[in-house]
């Protein structure tokens, strides 16, 4: 009996110790992804700076307003002025629609809900 202990403590021991080599190797394979996934991270934020970098220098009036010029006899595109704008008070907003009348209305009581 003392025999089978000794072994089947062994085989456990055993047993484990596979498990946690596994588990370390497992770990070692994830902490690797996420340094991958920081990496494309990083690298997509600094795509994304280039790109809203190179938005606002295209977005510039002055070169907006030099392309609306050189283009104005084929689009037709005027500047921007102060007066081409409206006040809020000049928008006209849809009308809200006429209200639900109830007409038969429907009691609800939570009595009794919780078993009471």
């Amino acid at each position: 009996m003392r025999t089978f202990l000794f072994l089947l403590t062994a085989i456990a021991v055993i047993a484990s110790g596979y498990w946690v080599y596994h588990e370390n190797y497992r770990t070692h394979a994830e902490l690797d992804r996420v340094d991958d996934l920081r990496r494309d991270i990083g690298a997509a934020r600094e795509r994304l700076a280039i790109l809203r970098a190179e938005w606002a220098y295209l977005n510039r009036p002055d070169r907006l307003r030099d392309l609306a010029d050189l283009n104005y006899p084929r689009l037709g595109l005027l500047p921007l002025r102060p007066d081409q704008f409206g006040r809020v008070d000049q928008v006209a907003y849809p009308a809200l629609p006429d209200p639900l009348e109830i007409s038969q209305p429907v009691d609800i009581s939570s009595h009794g809900a919780l078993g009471q």
